[in-house]
């Protein structure tokens, strides 16, 4: 081969060979599963729900190994009032490792604002065999027994809930509620005060609208307002 010519393939080589080196910055950028995940987080605390799902998926996509990441995803569904792609979510998250307790918390929360109360029982109690010092699952039982008129357990469990986490005052109206409902009425005001020793805002009606978010349904609510006017 000539020494013209084959001067000419090594610098074509050469050029063919920058340009596959020049591309590994640009694949190098694409962005992990875990800083897809810490993107997800930002845009959920901005209220960015659109664009944390997308960013969480995608972090799923990458990781589906990653339980963590799917109860993120789940949650965040279920702050954008996607509840029903929400159980799907979490439900995966719990096929992947049925005793994952942060899995198994948000799968019961959602089960019970959807009003799928045999459901949210049924995963709580598997989470507190799991972790027996579970306040979440606790209190989340009670409002779920309370919504299938058990009482005796809802006031059961929202004790317990109430011993684990003494400073939070949802337990305790929860109780309140609960043995308002059970024919104890005297009792219920004397809990539902220790609640508003807690949290004095649980004085104005206005405020309990704010159950909502801790999980209470609107006839829970109702039901903690009728105890409050008890109470005054």
């Amino acid at each position: 081969m000539p020494i013209v010519q084959a001067r000419s393939v090594l610098i074509v080589l050469f050029l063919c060979l920058s340009g596959l080196f020049s591309l590994r910055p640009a694949l190098a950028a694409q962005p992990s599963a875990s800083e897809y995940r810490e993107l997800g987080l930002s845009y959920r605390q901005q209220e960015r729900y659109p664009e944390a799902i997308a960013s969480l998926q995608k972090s799923v996509e990458l990781d589906p190994q990653n339980v963590s990441s799917r109860v993120l995803l789940g949650w965040t569904f279920h702050l954008a009032e996607q509840d029903e792609m929400a159980t799907a979510t979490l439900r995966q998250a719990t096929y992947h490792d049925p005793f994952n307790v942060p899995a198994l918390n948000a799968l019961g929360i959602v089960c019970l604002v959807q009003a799928d109360l045999t459901d949210a029982v049924a995963v709580h109690s598997w989470a507190l065999l799991l972790q027996p010092d579970n306040e979440i699952a606790y209190y989340n039982l009670s409002l779920a027994y309370h919504g299938l008129q058990n009482y005796n357990w809802a006031i059961a469990t929202a004790n317990q809930a109430g011993t684990l986490e003494p400073t939070n005052p949802h337990p305790l109206v929860a109780q309140a509620i609960a043995q308002w409902d059970s024919g104890e009425p005297s009792r219920a005001q004397q809990v539902y005060r220790q609640a508003i020793n807690l949290d004095p805002r649980y004085r104005d009606r206005p405020f309990l609208d704010h159950l909502k978010q801790a999980g209470f349904s609107p006839s829970q609510i109702q039901t903690a307002t009728q105890v409050l006017l008890a109470s005054q």
